[in-house]
């Protein structure tokens, strides 16, 4: 998308795009711009309501904010308008930047209509959003200078339409081949490493506990590393290790699912978002070293597959006894986190999974779980999301929970085999791999990394993590 700041609307023909903080129902002075009046019976700046008005040769859509909005909403709001008023727009498209607005409202807006570009239907033949034709340019009409916030809030949407790509595209086109030829192009084009351990590779290594994920499957399993080194890096350049689940689908193995399966294709959201994420602070190039990790495999239903009762060998040395093979995700982290922090030691760690449903039960949609065992980790993460609108809320590492993961006859078990404090045991389970590394945090997004929304009748990504990750790297 291509964008310019202008000062004024001389010689501008087009639509304008101009948000209003609400006034009041009955306020008897009227919205004005451009020459245009809108009186307050008609629109008055309540969230959610636009009004559009044509007139000199422009088409003047006036969009709601409401007396206050946050970041979240306000992105949303925009991508609102461009999703849904595409008939109204040309090759020239202004928005207005009120007076008041910050420089992470401009962010939020610019991003949201970009994010409005976005088109579930993947294989239908549809016409291309005009804010994707050649020859548009979106015009920018501020008495300050954003032409910094508006690139970055491109690289930010960018980065998030990639990801909901990858999440919405279905299991066979998105394959664990095709997420390691995604993250091999995105690093040539946005300056990071990457290396793949296919499956001789990874059983080489000791990958055992991933590998065994993978075994039901004709996809032959693809643990990624990437590596981003910020220009002038010294020894002093702040190291931080990302891991995000790559289970392209989980059919739950032996322990078949009995419902749901359907929506286990966004299982790999949490790699997902760490892809997009290496994206994004390539192409800001934030000055730091990250170094993620995204084991992909598919965990299907074979004569290969592993059992329920199997005992495992991972990475660290650790034995892990099978109980359930729908615990899969925390198996494929296990030697993520392993393999990460033996090799390449960073000073933060947080992995990033749709781990549980115990996750969805205690925080429903709109939050996802946090676990750490550093306060000052758990305080920058919960910042972030709160700040962009994906939120975190802490749930408890007691050592009481441990019991939930004691195994009889190996030296940890996969699953408590109850059914209470699912993600809290699974968060024990993934510490036990972390050597007692002291500033690693775990994230379970199974709530908020797919759902409904007013963009599509069925369920789709949201992106979730993507800007979170990026913004707590941003802000260490």
């Amino acid at each position: 998308m291509k964008t310019n700041t202008i000062k004024n609307l001389e010689g501008f023909s087009g639509t304008l795009l101009i948000p209003v903080f609400e006034t009041y129902v009955k306020s008897l002075v009227p919205i004005e711009f451009h020459g245009v009046s809108v009186h307050s019976k008609v629109f008055y700046g309540k969230k959610e309501t636009h009004y559009l008005v044509e007139k000199y040769d422009s088409t003047h859509i006036f969009i709601g904010l409401g007396a206050a909005i946050d970041y979240k909403s306000l992105k949303t709001t925009f991508r609102r308008i461009a999703s849904k008023q595409k008939e109204s727009f040309g090759s020239n498209v202004a928005v207005v930047i009120p007076e008041q607005f910050s420089a992470e409202q401009v962010e939020a807006a610019i991003s949201g209509l970009y994010l409005g570009t976005y088109d579930l239907g993947h294989f239908k033949k549809t016409e291309k959003h005009p804010f994707l034709n050649d020859d548009f340019e979106l015009s920018i009409l501020s008495k300050k200078d954003f032409s910094e916030t508006v690139i970055k809030a491109l690289k930010i949407a960018n980065a998030q339409l990639e990801i909901l790509h990858l999440v919405d595209l279905p299991p066979n086109v998105v394959t664990p081949k095709y997420l390691s030829n995604w993250a091999n192009e995105s690093g040539k084009k946005f300056g990071f490493e990457v290396e793949t351990l296919g499956f001789e590779a990874a059983k080489k290594a000791g990958l055992e506990a991933f590998l065994s994920v993978g075994k039901g499957s004709n996809e032959e399993p693809q643990f990624v590393i990437m590596n981003y080194v910020p220009e002038n890096a010294n020894a002093k350049t702040k190291h931080i290790g990302l891991v995000g689940k790559g289970i392209t689908f989980d059919t739950g193995g032996l322990n078949i699912k009995t419902s749901g399966m359907l929506h286990m294709k966004c299982d790999m959201a949490g790699g997902a978002a760490v892809f997009g994420t290496m994206q994004l602070i390539a192409d800001l190039k934030l000055p730091v070293k990250v170094t993620a990790i995204v084991p992909c495999a598919e965990n299907s239903v074979d004569a290969k597959s592993f059992y329920p009762s199997d005992v495992i060998q991972s990475y660290s040395g650790h034995s892990i006894e099978i109980i359930d093979t729908d615990a899969e995700g925390r198996l494929v982290l296990a030697d993520g986190l392993s393999y990460l922090i033996k090799n390449f030691k960073p000073e933060f760690i947080v992995d990033i999974a749709t781990l549980t449903g115990s996750a969805v039960g205690t925080f429903g949609y709109d939050c996802a779980a946090l676990f750490t065992n550093n306060e000052t980790v758990s305080k920058k993460l919960q910042e972030s999301g709160d700040s962009v609108g994906e939120r975190l809320w802490q749930l408890p590492l007691w050592d009481c929970y441990k019991q939930d993961i004691e195994s009889d006859i190996a030296d940890v078990k996969n699953y408590s085999g109850r059914p209470v404090a699912g993600a809290i045991s699974a968060a024990k389970f993934l510490e036990y791999f972390t050597e007692e590394h002291k500033a690693w945090a775990h994230l379970d997004i199974a709530g908020v990394a797919f759902g409904d929304d007013e963009f599509a009748k069925s369920k789709h990504a949201t992106a979730y993590g993507v800007h979170l990750l990026a913004k707590f790297i941003e802000n260490l």
